[in-house]
């Protein structure tokens, strides 16, 4: 199932590294995945009972790092 996130919310979310770049939904191979991925850096972040984890120690890598 993918992630439903308010559009608003995911309006003002952003990877918390130093690019602070928007998020996605999804990655590019599985776009309903649970996670919520970086449009620049490609962290992707975990989304647990419909709330996003957005801790650098919890992202995983970018796909096919």
């Amino acid at each position: 199932m993918a992630v439903e996130l308010d559009p608003q919310l995911m309006d003002i979310l952003a990877c918390p590294t130093d690019d602070h770049a928007p998020l996605r939904v999804g990655t590019a191979s599985d776009p309903g995945a649970e996670v919520l991925t970086c449009t620049v850096c490609g962290r992707r972040y975990p989304v647990i009972d419909g709330i996003p984890v957005l801790l650098l120690d919890e992202a995983l890598p970018p796909e096919g790092a």
